[in-house]
């Protein structure tokens, strides 16, 4: 996006109703950046948190997982529930819900009682990327909607460049509670911003349960979700074992953690940028380019990692390749999802955290089995490769001529 372009969108922020467009993206765009933070930095952290709770780096995994899991439950129920709460009121009660659940993490006195709150934390998780991104291209109107909704997301992306690495280095000096604190922090100054930023917006008049319930019969749309379920897995098998991988298989210090969490985020910033300019020149094509290589990305990797520097570059090029999928699948998914726009918006940030989980679990597995700190990077390749049959299956099956699927999307009166 051009500089123009952008001063564009944030200059149209003055508007008759008394509201700042550039602030109401701000303030949105600062909890995404406190999703984002909270979701990875437990990864960062895994070393420092299972020594902290006394069990060991496999068994800690399974906090990710539980987070991921809140994820999967949250969205959709979140999504339908909800579906005539008024935006402003719905999001600050899922940014309160956040804050405590990362409080009840930085205080919890045991393990059980970590994930416990790591799941809580992951509740409203996909349910505030969807209202939040609704919310943002309905207030920049249907001219500039989608740069208002990329500047949302953008927060999110950040968060893997500047939250994740610094809320790591904060847990490795002042103990591995200081993180999810920082998290709860932004959490906290997101309510303050959302209260003050964002106007009261009237509800949709075709928003309804029932609505949304429509979408689950939706076929491609659960198709689109299965890409990225199972597609995203080998990204997190690998981010979540970044630490000890570098730590116990590249022989560097554990001090360089938050650099390569900070490539690894640079690599998810550059592809998600990369895979959305790909999408717009081709969905078909972009999307067999973006799998193809992330598997090739996956592969290479593990004779990459013996040395520090070429380990840096097999991570960017793992964030990258995964992340550009991202952008490519939520317009696809928005293109099928009918009217059920939020609950689709909401269910593929569960599709996101099913890989989370999945790819946290696997990783574990593999690990404990003694095939070696390599074996969640191979664990990747497989994940990428069934991506690859999802999305074979879809495009195979999507027949329907685009001019139907568009007629179907209008609202029917």
């Amino acid at each position: 996006m051009s500089s123009l372009n952008s001063s564009q969108l944030m200059n149209s922020a003055s508007n008759r109703s008394g509201y700042s467009l550039l602030w109401v993206i701000v303030a949105l765009a600062l909890g995404g950046f406190g999703i984002g933070t909270t979701e990875f930095v437990a990864m960062g952290l895994i070393q420092e948190i299972a020594q902290g709770v006394g069990v060991t780096v496999p068994v800690a995994g399974h906090m990710i997982s539980a987070y991921a899991l809140g994820v999967v439950v949250g969205a959709p129920v979140i999504a339908i529930m909800c579906a005539r709460v008024p935006r402003k009121g719905l999001l600050l009660a899922l940014m309160l819900f956040f804050t405590v659940g990362n409080a009840a993490t930085a205080f919890a006195p045991d393990f059980n009682s970590l994930v416990i709150s790591r799941f809580i934390a992951g509740l409203p998780h996909g349910a505030y990327f969807g209202v939040a991104a609704l919310v943002a291209a309905t207030l920049a109107g249907p001219a500039r909607r989608a740069q208002a909704v990329a500047h949302v997301m953008l927060g999110l992306t950040i968060a893997t460049v500047i939250g994740v690495p610094f809320a790591t280095w904060l847990g490795q000096h002042l103990g591995w509670r200081s993180g999810f604190v920082f998290a709860a922090a932004i959490g906290a100054l997101t309510i303050l911003a959302i209260t003050v930023t964002l106007p009261k917006i009237a509800i949709a008049t075709d928003a309804s349960i029932q609505t949304e319930l429509a979408g689950l019969k939706n076929r491609q749309m659960w198709l689109t979700l299965g890409i990225a379920a199972i597609g995203f897995g080998g990204l997190f098998s690998v981010y979540t074992f970044v630490s000890p991988l570098l730590t116990h298989y590249t022989q560097v210090s554990i001090r360089y953690v938050p650099v390569a969490l900070a490539v690894w985020g640079l690599g998810m910033v550059s592809g998600g940028l990369v895979g959305g300019w790909l999408a717009d020149r081709g969905m078909k094509k972009a999307l067999y380019s973006i799998v193809f290589s992330m598997i090739a990305a996956f592969a290479i990797a593990p004779f990459m990692m013996q040395n520090f520097y070429s380990a840096l570059i097999a991570l960017f090029l793992m964030g990258a390749t995964g992340m550009a999928l991202g952008p490519a699948l939520q317009t696809r998914l928005m293109d099928v999802a009918g009217q059920a726009q939020t609950l689709a918006a909401s269910l593929n940030h569960s599709a996101f955290n099913i890989a989370n989980a999945q790819g946290a679990w696997l990783g574990s597995m593999v690990i404990s089995a003694g095939y070696g700190w390599l074996a969640p990077i191979w664990v990747g390749v497989g994940l990428s490769i069934g991506g690859l049959v999802m999305l074979m299956i879809s495009l195979k099956l999507d027949k329907q001529p685009l001019d139907k699927q568009l007629l179907d999307k209008q609202p029917r009166h």
